[in-house]
């Protein structure tokens, strides 16, 4: 195998044992438990800093799953080195949000179109304006169309990406949802512009895990099968754009 190091030093991997499509959730041992349920005889690929990848197939074509962490800098740091050094064309976030939106209860997806957010990652382009971070549409209707035939409970809209968990702002919530966004994550946005950058394909998939307003959060049980439903969704999603 001819190992490839990435200039972070966080990715430690032959480029062919990486998939053209990556799962991306945040909990690198959310990707091992989606690798040893989901796919087909699964080979991890990466342990650097514990940030597990693997590569299995699912219906008879190939697709990696790897962690990400937590918030916008450490997302695109491992979504850049994907699409620059490995290969990767398509990445779809599976990760949880807070709700935000009356309408989007707990339990259900939220397929992100677009992300506003208070970060300044894009600043970096140089962009005469602001640069709206989107998902890619292909990628996205086909999500909608999955969701569908799997009888999931989906939303498409507008989330917000915030790059604080914690906010001296108390109004910031009340303000996102008056203004339409179904609900609140730390990456999305991040991996929006990084894949517009890289001229690729991403997508973010959002699993309701608890409701800013409301107060209500789901137990460890709820979650796993609150999960399932989006990594099924993800799965079918992935299958349409991965290679065989």
């Amino acid at each position: 195998m001819a190992i490839l190091e990435s200039p972070s030093a966080c990715i430690s991997a032959d480029p062919a044992q990486i998939a053209k499509i990556v799962l991306l959730p945040g909990d690198p041992l959310r990707a091992r438990t989606v690798a040893e349920t989901y796919l087909e005889q699964p080979v991890c690929f990466n342990t650097v800093r514990n940030m597990l990848g693997f590569t299995g197939t699912y219906r008879g074509r190939r697709i990696s799953v790897m962690g990400s962490g937590m918030g916008i800098p450490s997302a695109t740091l491992y979504a850049h080195e994907l699409f620059q050094f490995y290969g990767v064309e398509s990445i779809i976030r599976i990760g949880t949000a807070g709700g935000l939106a009356d309408d989007v209860k707990l339990s259900e997806l939220v397929v992100a179109m677009s992300a506003s957010t208070n970060s300044a990652f894009a600043s970096q382009y140089g962009f005469p304006g602001i640069l709206a971070p989107q998902a890619d549409y292909a990628m996205l209707r086909t999500a909608v169309a999955a969701a569908e035939k799997l009888g999931v409970s989906a939303y498409v809209g507008q989330v917000f990406t915030a790059d604080m968990y914690y906010t001296a702002n108390d109004r910031a919530d009340q303000i996102c949802r008056d203004l339409g966004i179904l609900a609140v994550d730390m990456e999305t946005a991040g991996l929006y512009w990084e894949a517009m950058a890289s001229h690729k394909k991403a997508l973010s998939l959002l699993s309701i895990s608890n409701h800013i307003f409301t107060g209500e959060g789901l137990t460890s049980d709820e979650r796993q099968d609150s999960f399932r439903q989006m990594i099924e969704t993800a799965l079918e999603t992935a299958w349409e754009f991965a290679e065989e």
